[in-house]
Order: C-alpha cells, then sequence, then structure tokens
C-alpha cells in the first residue's frame, strides 16, 4: 500500500509539472515578449491559452499536497520545516501570479495593467525556479537538514532546468495553439522559441552530468541504471519534437513534448524508489498506517473519477475554441496589420 500511495504521489507530481509548467512557462513568454504595443498578440496568444485552464491545473499540486501529507506525514514534516524557505517562496509567487493574471484583465489604467502584468510573468519564472531547488533537495538527500539544504549545485540546477523545461513545453504549446488559430506569424515566433529553450535545457542537462556525479552521487548512479530508459524516452521525444516541429500536427507535437516532460521526472522518480528522502526514509516507513493509506486509495479514486473527467472535458473545449465565445473581447488576439487590422 505504501508503493500504492508512493504512485498515487508521484503521479500528481508528474501531472502538475506538465500542466503547471506549461503555464509558468507561458508567463515566462508573457515576460519576453516586449513593450505594449510589439507584445500585444503575443500577450492575447498566451492569455486565450492558458486563461481557462490555468487555475484547474492547480488541482494537481493540491493532490500532491493532500497526499504528501496524509499517506506520508513523516516525510512531509521534514519537508516542510527544512525546506519553508522555498516553498514559502514558490507560494507566494503563485499567490501573486494568479492575482497578476487576474487583473491585469480587469485594470484600466496602464500603469496598472503594467503593474500587474510584471507580478505574473516574473512569478511565472520565480515559481518553477523555487519548486525546483525543492526537488532538487529531495532528490540530492539533503532532507531532513538545515534550512539552508537547498542552496547547493543540485537545487540550483533543478530550479534552472525547471524553468528551461517550462519554457519549452509553453513554445511548443503556444505554437500548436498559433497553428490552430492560423497565426502563421506567431507560429513561427514560437517554433523558434520552442528551439531556443530545449538547446538551453539541452546544455544545463549536460552541466548535470558533471553536477550530479559531483553532488548526488547516488542519483546520477542510479538515473544510469533503472531510470535510465525514461531518459532515453525523453531525450528522443524532444527531439522528435523539434524535428517535427513544422510538419507534426499540433495535438502529435503537444503529445511528444509532454512525454518529454513527463518521462524524465518519471525517471527521477524509478531513480529515487524505494527511497522517498534521498537514503534517510524509505516509502515504507515514511508511510502512514494501512487504515489511512487504504482511505487515501478510496478517496483518491472517487476524487479521480470526478476531476479527471471534467478536466479533459475542459481541455477539449478550449482546444476546439468553444470558450472563446464567452472571453471579453479585449481578450481576443487581434489582427496583425498584414491581414487587415485597423
Amino acid at each position: 500500500m505504501s508503493d500504492v500511495a508512493g504512485v498515487i504521489l508521484f503521479a500528481s507530481v508528474v501531472l502538475y509539472g506538465v500542466f503547471g509548467g506549461a503555464d509558468f512557462g507561458a508567463g515566462l513568454w508573457d515576460l519576453t515578449a516586449g513593450g505594449a504595443a510589439r507584445g500585444r498578440r503575443t500577450r492575447a496568444l498566451v492569455d486565450h491559452a492558458i486563461g481557462p485552464v490555468w487555475e484547474a491545473n492547480h488541482v494537481w499540486l493540491i493532490f500532491c499536497l493532500v497526499v504528501l501529507w496524509t499517506a506520508f506525514p513523516h516525510a512531509f514534516a521534514d519537508i516542510t520545516t527544512t525546506l519553508f524557505v522555498p516553498l514559502g517562496l514558490a507560494a507566494i509567487g503563485i499567490v501573486l501570479r494568479g492575482s497578476g493574471f487576474a487583473f491585469r484583465k480587469v485594470l484600466v489604467r496602464t500603469s496598472e495593467r503594467r503593474l500587474s502584468g510584471a507580478a505574473f510573468a516574473l512569478s511565472s519564472v520565480i515559481t518553477p525556479f523555487f519548486l525546483g531547488t525543492i526537488a532538487g533537495a529531495v532528490a540530492s538527500g539533503r532532507v531532513p537538514g538545515g534550512t539552508t539544504a537547498w542552496v547547493n549545485p543540485t537545487s540550483m540546477l533543478g530550479g534552472a532546468m525547471a524553468v528551461a523545461v517550462c519554457a519549452y513545453l509553453a513554445a511548443v504549446f503556444l505554437t500548436a495553439e498559433a497553428e490552430i488559430r492560423n497565426e502563421t506569424d506567431l507560429q513561427e515566433a514560437f517554433r523558434r522559441r520552442s528551439i531556443a529553450a530545449s538547446a538551453v535545457a539541452g546544455v544545463l542537462a549536460l552541466v548535470g552530468i558533471a553536477v550530479l556525479h559531483a553532488d548526488a552521487h547516488r542519483l546520477f548512479h542510479r538515473l544510469l541504471g533503472p531510470g535510465l530508459p525514461f531518459v532515453v524516452v525523453s531525450a528522443a521525444a524532444g527531439s522528435a519534437s523539434l524535428l517535427l516541429s513544422g510538419r507534426c500536427g499540433p495535438r502529435g507535437l503537444r503529445l511528444l513534448a509532454v512525454t518529454a516532460v513527463g518521462a524524465v521526472l518519471v525517471g527521477w522518480g524509478v531513480a529515487q524508489y524505494p527511497d522517498l528522502l534521498g537514503t534517510h526514509l524509505t516509502l515504507a516507513q515514511a508511510a502512514a498506517p494501512s487504515a489511512t493509506l487504504w482511505t487515501v486509495l478510496i478517496v483518491f479514486l472517487a476524487a479521480a473519477v470526478l476531476c479527471v473527467p471534467s478536466l479533459a472535458f475542459l481541455y477539449t473545449l478550449q482546444q476546439r475554441g468553444r470558450l472563446e465565445e464567452f472571453a471579453p473581447s479585449g481578450d481576443r488576439i487581434p489582427s496583425s496589420p498584414d491581414r487587415g487590422a485597423g
């Protein structure tokens, strides 16, 4: 039962990493879109792509925290007491990101809209960075430890990789979104951005080999052992998404990007097993009593029955453009000058 609860826990981590990661990456491209006039169409595409789903994607983070707290209370205590600094900063980032994204749609003054937009964009970079440092501290076996356990080479690598991967995911998703909308200039712009983001992620991965070998020796060898097939799948899917970005349809492009990111996260989980916190605590040692684990499983299945079809329906409506009629006119993508815009 501890293994079952561990699978549920890590599945929520993977799902939040993929769907939440794409949302965070969209904020990074919002940040680099340029001034109000130059970046208007890019920001409108970002708003349309994540507007209906960005809040819903936090359900996976809630799943993760509730399962960790309930099924593995000792690990939850160690993580929250050791890593309360990056956890707190990530939480602040999530709040600022949500409020900035929401308020910039309704504020009237340009200065206020810029301020709320900056809060959304900057927190979209800061939040995945700190979440990545948390993953790095856990993966390198530094939890439990002191309050500076997240300040180490593996954690910094994890933070940088999280930002790069989120940027890659978002660029691929936005390329597909622009293709669906026949926005050929935006499609090409985000295709180039996806290549740039993947190149940065690739360089970080190469640097990470040396970092993990020196700073997280056990994780390094486990990734080259049981985790290696997933790392290979991730690299193959990521390469394919780039090679086929101009030929593959939107659905196929998204699937390849999700596979690339999801596979490397699963590889981390496999490399970590059976330990939950480095070599300090295994899944079995950290698990709550059997009755609690059974309750977690039953509640999870009930929640999945309610949430998964609802989210699938939401994503389907979004990808088919069925939610656009409910969007305020100011949120729709303005036409480019060469398409007859006034």
